[in-house]
């Protein structure tokens, strides 16, 4: 794992932006412009208007810097092209890197650039604290970024498209919203628009607060004509998602953290999965539930991705014939035998999908990884550092961690938009190679970010197991730790009609160790995991008192997520009994029953498997008298 380190400010090459050249930044965007009615032209000319009358007006608001202050900033950022690059090896595999934050000379020589930086920001001060224009120039980075031809194509559909349009650039705050939230996917307002109605509509709650900011975060996020299911529209795909969460949430099942995700409300456009269903979103949430609640409650790092650590090991591909055979989806299927990078990358993803935590893909050559939120920041997992990555999210990958960091101080990433802004209404070039080459107004916006990432002393937290990105064996000794078990819940009861039920916990000296582990189930109660890590058995011991001998039917209650398992039962020494686990698709189930011949007065019955083995999680045993 890295070491924490101070993020240095890194972007990548993004569009120029032509004003007058729509149909060119459209084709940049990789989007088919639209075919336009009469009517559509009509609305597309009268958006053009708006956008340079707005461009016209942001250029009359550019502040007068000082010269030898701006001289000052660009000298230092002339010096950061001649650094010689340098070759690091990542997943086994050589870079070559010429600039960036992985580079160290690099690094040290941005951060030595932070006071000419700060001195332009003191000489615009009054620029960038004013918010009186801000919504003027959003409104123009809103129709700069969709194109007022695209903007039309949408509104020419019908009177309700075109009010959906209306109505989002007659709402001044709606728009500073939106564009702080990073805008709409692919420049596509109108869907966001429909997506965000839709959810306002179907419940009153999502009109206020967190849950406001949260609808309209993913309705930016999730801009495309479907989301999800393909047969079915975003809007409706939304709608549910959001019901079924909002109900999750109520329901105590979210990360206490869901709510709180802070900053601009930004990293609630990544709570809804990327590509996963309902269906598989409610059995994540049932699995980690039942069969690993412990994973519900590491540090954040790990906090529910662990189940990739624990239960999807390295290498392994599920039957498409067992997959056909139990009814099973991609992501149950991959609990079966385990999977290479990209699966085990998948099941990470949706185990904090479905319990609010913000989560991306991180690809990076030859290897699919994952990257989430964590309240300390975003961390990749599995895989290597956001500097190796391919992207983020359709970014570049540094790009995107630079704008989780900076969008965490709401004051001062409008200061970084509106010189942003600014610079695009001047016609200036993007940042290029991490901040080597672009304008000046684009520059200091990229610099603004660092400055936040400074002042409000953000660390780059790094990687998470980044050594069990190919591998099941971390580098890493864990640390067991123990719990205490209440002695209420290793009490073994008597049924009125004989059954003896034996809480898991009930066995002798019940310590965690590589294999089992104790744990609070969410019931309240107490399970036991018997987990498939680990070199050696571990035995759980029991000691269980009868009023009489005879034939017992021994039932244990069980929750699995693989198949063809069995567990080993020693009772008094003498008789081993095989006791087939069934699957039971991550809910609680009892075992087929076994007949024990026990004798009067104490019997020592002790559990444990063969190696190699799957997990099981084990809530209790039960005996009743067979008559």
């Amino acid at each position: 794992m890295m070491n924490k380190q101070r993020l240095i400010p890194i972007w990548c090459v993004a569009t120029f932006v032509a004003l007058m050249a729509m149909p060119f930044m459209a084709q940049a965007r990789g989007r088919k412009a639209p075919v336009l009615t009469a009517q559509g032209e009509k609305i597309a000319a009268e958006y053009t208007k708006m956008l340079e009358d707005l461009k016209q007006e942001i250029v009359s608001l550019a502040p007068k810097v000082d010269e030898k202050v701006k001289a000052e900033f660009t000298k230092q950022f002339s010096t950061l092209k001649n650094i010689e690059p340098v070759t690091v090896t990542v997943m086994k595999r050589p870079r070559t890197l010429r600039y960036g934050p992985a580079h160290p000379a690099f690094a040290e020589k941005q951060i030595k650039m932070l006071p000419a930086v700060r001195a332009v920001m003191k000489d615009v001060d009054a620029f960038l604290g004013s918010e009186k224009d801000l919504a003027i120039m959003a409104k123009f980075a809103l129709l700069t970024d969709s194109t007022p031809k695209h903007l039309a194509g949408f509104a020419q559909k019908g009177e309700a498209e075109k009010a959906l349009i209306d109505q989002l650039l007659n709402d001044d705050k709606l728009v500073v919203q939106v564009m702080t939230l990073g805008g709409a996917s692919g420049g596509r307002y109108g869907q966001a628009m429909r997506n965000y109605t839709a959810i306002q509509k179907a419940t009153e709650r999502s009109h206020e607060g967190f849950f406001q900011t949260w609808a309209l975060a993913v309705s930016l996020q999730c801009a495309s004509d479907h989301y999800i299911y393909p047969d079915v529209p975003a809007a409706e795909s939304l709608v549910k998602y959001y019901l079924n969460y909002l109900k999750a949430y109520d329901d105590g099942i979210l990360d206490p953290a869901f709510d709180k995700l802070g900053g601009t409300g930004w990293n609630y456009r990544f709570v809804f999965p990327d590509s996963y269903t309902l269906e598989d979103i409610e059995w994540i949430r049932k699995m980690m539930r039942n069969y690993r609640p412990d994973h519900m409650r590491l540090e954040y790092r790990w906090r529910y991705c662990r189940i990739v650590k624990t239960d999807i090991p390295y290498g392994g591909w599920a039957k498409a014939e067992d997959l056909k055979k139990y009814g099973l989806s991609r992501i149950q299927g991959f609990f079966l035998e385990g999977g290479v990078c990209g699966p085990r990358a998948f099941v990470g993803q949706i185990s904090g999908y479905a319990f609010g935590i913000p989560s991306r893909r991180a690809p990076s050559p030859g290897h699919g990884a994952m990257a989430h939120w964590t309240p300390d920041g975003w961390t990749t997992v599995l895989g290597p550092h956001f500097y190796f990555c391919s992207h983020i999210n359709g970014m570049p990958p540094m790009e995107f961690l630079l704008e989780s960091q900076a969008q965490e101080d709401p004051e001062g990433y409008k200061q970084v938009l509106k010189c942003k802004w600014l610079g695009q209404a001047l016609g200036e070039d993007a940042p290029l190679d991490y901040g080597v080459g672009g304008g000046f107004w684009r520059l200091l916006s990229l610099y603004r970010k660092h400055v936040i990432v400074e002042d409000q002393k953000i660390e780059d937290i790094g990687t998470t197991g980044e050594e069990l990105a190919e591998s099941n064996v971390s580098t890493e000794k864990e640390e067991i730790a123990q719990i205490v078990i209440p002695e209420k819940f290793r009490k073994i009861t008597v049924a009125k009609d004989g059954t003896i039920t034996i809480p898991v916990a009930a066995c002798k000296s019940p310590e965690n160790g590589e294999k089992i582990l104790f744990m609070e189930s969410v019931d309240g109660g107490m399970q036991v995991h018997y987990s498939l890590g680990g070199q050696r058995p571990e035995l759980l011991n029991y000691t269980v008192e009868l009023p009489k001998a005879g034939k017992y039917e021994f039932t244990a209650r069980v929750c699995t997520v693989t198949t063809d398992r069995k567990f080993l039962l020693r009772v008094n020494r003498r008789t081993f009994v095989n006791v087939d686990i069934p699957y039971t698709k991550a809910d609680w189930m009892d075992t087929e029953t076994v007949e024990l011949d026990l004798k009067e007065g104490r019997n020592r019955i002790q559990y444990t498997h063969k190696i190699p083995n799957k997990g099981v999680s084990i809530k209790y045993f039960t005996l009743k008298p067979v008559k």
